[in-house]
């Protein structure tokens, strides 16, 4: 089977950016490892600790299958505390989304589903 990406980028607002990390990790991490998502990387770009300046940090995720992505997806999406954690760190970032990928070569197994 082929493995799905899910990335989050985060840009964070200055000088908040360890904060951040440490927040996704203990706050969000949990709920999205229940909902059958396996932590890859945590990337934070440039590789420094800003105080004055916004970095980018990266997540990735991966889950075994598209099958496992839709239930992933279908249990994140209605649970109002995914929502309410993203509200509860609208202070430390600038902006943030969401993206979701695969290997080239595992996209045409991925779209017979």
């Amino acid at each position: 089977m082929a493995e799905v990406f899910v990335i989050d980028r985060v840009v964070t607002r200055p000088g908040r950016t360890r904060e951040f990390v440490d927040t996704y990790l203990s706050g969000y991490a949990p709920g999205a490892r229940e909902r059958g998502m396996t932590l890859q990387h945590v990337l934070v770009s440039p590789p420094i600790w800003f105080e004055d300046q916004s970095n980018t940090v990266t997540v990735t995720w991966s889950l075994p299958s598209a099958r496992a992505w839709w239930e992933m997806t279908w249990q994140g999406r209605p649970d109002p505390a995914v929502g309410e954690w993203w509200s509860s760190v609208d202070d430390l970032i600038s902006e943030r989304s969401r993206s979701v990928a695969a290997g080239a070569a595992d996209v045409d197994g991925l779209c017979d589903v």
